[in-house]
């Protein structure tokens, strides 16, 4: 396959109330296509969310302000070969500080190891970091209820 040039096309998901910042590395080909972050249904990243709180997530955007969780990408520009994070290259960073300062942020979240090792790489902010495994479907290590284990802590549940 051929690696290409991208430009992230979702807008980053948050209000000022925003208190939990979850990055992700760069949107999948279903992601960028249905313009909607974690888009794949495979992706266990909604399901995960529905767990912790109880709710069935009917508006992807909504849900997340209500419960003040924030969505963007490390990745503002690549080269990608289809959804793969592996064949990332070229890489151009989103102002992640710019959403911070027009939010409450108080925890940051990275969903698996390429978006944890590029924020780490790229970013020094003095904010709670929490390194999540993948909710890929791809990250077989991780059971849906594993999962969901993990990403309770982030909420203190």
């Amino acid at each position: 396959m051929k690696r290409n040039k991208f430009i992230h096309p979702i807008k980053p998901i948050y209000n000022a109330e925003s208190k939990y910042l979850f990055l992700g590395s760069f949107p999948s080909v279903i992601s960028r296509k249905d313009n909607m972050y974690y888009a794949n249904p495979q992706n266990r990243f909604w399901k995960v969310l529905a767990n912790i709180f109880d709710e069935d997530i009917k508006d992807k955007e909504s849900f997340c302000l209500k419960h003040h969780i924030a969505l963007w990408d490390v990745i503002k520009e690549c080269t990608i070969i289809g959804s793969d994070d592996n064949s990332i290259k070229d890489i151009k960073v989103n102002d992640i500080n710019r959403l911070i300062d027009n939010s409450n942020i108080k925890i940051i979240c990275t969903n698996g190891s390429k978006a944890t090792s590029l924020y780490k790489k790229y970013f020094n902010i003095d904010i709670k970091h929490i390194a999540l495994p993948s909710t890929s479907s791809a990250n077989a290590r991780y059971d849906l209820n594993d999962l969901i284990k993990e990403y309770k802590k982030v909420f203190n549940i």
